[in-house]
């Protein structure tokens, strides 16, 4: 019996699974907002306390670079370290694993049933190519697959953390308003849960785009201004041009870094989109502009062409947890 769990900066998701079931079907499951705990070991007692049932493994997808075991999450004031979950859960200590949540996402990815995915490119994927992940949440992860006979090997980046490289006019102006926030201007900055609203606020107070003020007030009331921001870009009556305008420069940025990860990794076999964001903005990503941006590298605009993409719908990180975790070949 396996507890698992996916760890981000806004909610933690937690769920019990048996060697038997797998992967897929979750004995208990439930979130948790993440902030309103101390640390993760108060989230787990609580959950396995209510679900009353016995675990004697546990592999935590964790937002943050897992380093020998330790890490201090990216978008949260905790630290986490294997023997010190291990002690609080009462496990034995080399039954406990942290690993990196995008990490965990990329070891989903083999396992994923087709009902898990929507495929915005059907491209023509390379039997054993490398495959590239992408995943803005809160923030942006990224990682990638190579395949390491007889299966893929997962590993972990913090490339969500490299300079942000704007693509158009537009794009320019928006790091310069950027560089007026911050010293370091990441692609986390303007592709994530967190970039969504200075991207908002770059064509309000620099584009001079007007915005209703019923959504002025929502927007500055709330706690998570990209979900407003969302929900009025999609809405059937009288969306916000502003929070429209905002998604479609979210796109063409994400598109845009998606590709660059694909290059790099010469991700032959895919680039696979998870995260809360990319589920919401499914609408967005279905329409040209996502492959048109997509496509924009010059010379290699043919080879991008070709390059399957997908959006996980389904919840990656956890599944990919259960995945590690239960897989006792699986060397951690």
């Amino acid at each position: 019996m396996l507890i698992a769990g996916d760890i981000g900066g806004t909610k933690t998701e937690l769920a019990v699974f048996s060697s038997e079931a797998g992967p897929h079907f979750p004995l208990a499951q439930e979130k948790f907002h993440s902030a309103d705990y101390p640390s993760l070991q108060a989230i787990v007692k609580e959950f396995l306390t209510k679900t009353k049932k016995p675990v004697d493994r546990a592999c935590f997808a964790v937002a943050g670079p897992v380093i020998d075991g330790r890490v201090k999450t990216t978008n949260l004031p905790w630290v986490m370290e294997e023997t010190g979950l291990a002690e609080a859960l009462n496990l034995n200590p080399h039954s406990v694993h942290l690993i990196n949540d995008l990490e965990a996402i990329a070891r989903s990815i083999p396992v994923l049933r087709p009902k898990d995915v929507e495929t915005i490119n059907v491209g023509e994927g390379v039997p054993k190519g490398a495959i590239a992940v992408i995943a803005p949440g809160t923030g942006l992860g990224e990682s990638f697959l190579t395949f390491d006979d007889p299966s893929y090997m997962a590993h972990s980046s913090e490339g969500g953390h490299s300079d942000f490289a704007p693509t158009d006019d537009s794009q320019i102006h928006l790091l310069e308003y950027m560089r007026t926030k911050f010293d370091h201007v990441s692609f986390e900055h303007v592709c994530s849960g967190i970039g969504i609203p200075h991207i908002y606020g770059y064509l309000r107070d620099v584009e001079h785009m007007a915005e209703t003020s019923d959504i002025e007030k929502l927007i500055t009331s709330t706690s998570d201004a990209s979900v407003v921001i969302i929900d009025h870009a999609f809405g059937t009556q009288n969306p916000s041009k502003l929070c429209s305008a905002t998604i479609d420069m979210f796109v063409s940025i994400l598109a845009s870094e998606a590709a660059n990860l694909a290059l790099k990794v010469l991700a032959t076999g895919g680039v696979y989109m998870a995260g809360g964001v990319v589920v919401n903005i499914l609408a967005a990503l279905q329409r040209p502009a996502f492959m048109q941006s997509f496509k924009r590298k010059g010379r290699f605009a043919e080879l991008m062409e070709r390059i399957p993409i997908h959006v996980v719908v389904s919840m990656a990180g956890l599944t990919g947890a259960a995945a590690v975790g239960l897989d006792s070949r699986k060397s951690l």
